[in-house]
C-alpha cells in the first residue's frame, strides 16, 4: 500500500537523514572547526581598522534582550539541517561547497573591509552568557553578519527540502519563523544592528539563488 502524503514526507526526512550520516556528522564537525580557525585568524589579522556601523531608528524600535542569546545559539543546529536531509552524496557536497563559499566571501569582507558594532553602555557582567560570547568575538566582522546570511541560506534550503519531500505549508512557516526569529536575536542582544543584518540577509539570498541555480538535478527534483 502506498503511504498518504502526510505520512509520507516524514519517512522521506528520516531517510535522508540517516542516508550518509556519518559522513555527514564528521563533515559538519570538520567545517566547523576549520571555519571558526579562519574566522578568528581574521579577526587577528584585519587589513585596517574596523569601521563602526551606524545605527538607524529601527536600532533602537529592537529592544535589548538577554533571552535573545538561545534564539542565537539555535543557528548552529538550523543551518545543519539543510546538509544532513541531503538525498545523494552529489547534493551533499555541491551544498556544502556552497555553503563554504558563502562563508569565504564574508571571512573576505571582514578581513578587508573591517567593521564594527557601536561600544554599547550595557554591563555585560550582568549578563555571564553574552560577556562570554563578547569576549570570544573582536571587532571586525559586524557588517554582512554572517549569522545573517548563514540562517537565511539555510531557510531557503530548507523550504525547498520541504516542497520537494511533500511536506505541509506549517512546516515551510515554522521554518521560516525560526529563520526571522535568529535575525532578531542579532539585534537583541546587540551582536548586530539593522544594516548588518540587512546586509547579511542579501548576501545570504544571493547565495542561496546560485546554489539552487546551479544545483545537479536530483538535488532540485521535488
Amino acid at each position: 500500500m502506498t503511504p498518504s502524503p502526510d505520512r509520507a514526507w516524514p519517512r522521506q526526512l528520516l531517510s535522508r537523514f540517516t542516508h550518509l550520516w556519518y559522513l555527514k556528522a564528521f563533515g559538519t564537525m570538520a567545517f566547523m572547526v576549520v571555519f571558526f580557525q579562519a574566522y578568528f585568524w581574521v579577526q587577528r589579522h584585519p587589513l585596517g581598522a574596523p569601521f563602526m556601523m551606524p545605527t538607524l531608528a529601527i536600532d533602537d524600535w529592537v529592544p535589548f534582550t538577554p533571552a535573545g542569546f538561545a534564539a542565537y545559539v539555535s543557528l548552529w543546529v538550523y543551518v545543519s539541517l539543510p546538509s544532513a536531509w541531503m538525498p545523494n552524496l552529489r547534493a551533499l557536497l555541491h551544498q556544502g561547497l556552497w555553503t563554504a563559499a558563502l562563508c569565504i566571501f564574508c571571512l573576505l569582507l571582514f578581513w578587508i573591509f573591517p567593521t564594527q558594532t557601536p561600544v554599547l553602555d550595557i554591563d555585560w557582567s550582568q549578563h555571564p552568557q553574552l560577556a562570554f560570547m563578547k569576549g570570544l568575538d573582536a571587532t571586525g566582522n559586524a557588517c554582512p553578519s554572517l549569522h545573517v546570511a548563514s540562517a537565511v541560506y539555510a531557510a531557503v534550503w530548507l523550504h525547498r527540502i520541504f516542497a520537494q519531500v511533500g511536506a505541509p505549508a506549517a512546516l515551510r512557516w515554522l521554518s521560516l519563523l525560526q529563520c526571522a526569529v535568529i535575525l532578531w536575536s542579532t539585534m537583541a542582544i546587540r551582536q548586530h544592528v539593522f544594516l548588518d543584518v540587512l546586509a547579511g540577509a542579501v548576501v545570504g539570498g544571493v547565495f542561496a539563488w546560485l546554489s539552487l541555480r546551479a544545483a545537479p538535478s536530483e538535488a532540485l527534483a521535488r
